[in-house]
């Protein structure tokens, strides 16, 4: 059994046990969190898929921790102005494990 999630303005494809990297959650490590944007969810007897959203479907999920991607350099020039500027950026992502699907 899958269902198709929404977080952070993404969609994921999630099972249970699965763990992901989505965008910064505002929970601590540790805590559980709920998933109620759920776009579609496969049961045994085929897809069921929501108009947007699968009505009283839920995904559960533990917060394992906090981690931050690779860096991205950002590096703007233009030539002959002695113009450079060089930026560095790390987006924040939040660990979790998915624990159960309800649909």
């Amino acid at each position: 059994m899958y269902a198709i999630i929404e977080t952070g303005g993404k969609q994921y494809k999630v099972q249970e046990g699965d763990v992901l990297f989505i965008e910064k959650l505002d929970a601590t490590d540790g805590d559980s969190v709920t998933f109620d944007r759920v776009l579609a969810v496969s049961k045994e007897d085929g897809l069921v898929t929501g108009l947007p959203l699968v009505e009283g479907a839920s995904v559960t999920a533990k917060v394992e921790k906090h981690v931050k991607g690779q860096k991205v350099v950002v590096y703007k020039y233009k030539p002959k102005k002695n113009y450079h500027v060089k930026q560095g950026h790390r987006q924040p992502y939040t660990k979790v494990t998915i624990e159960k699907i309800q649909a």
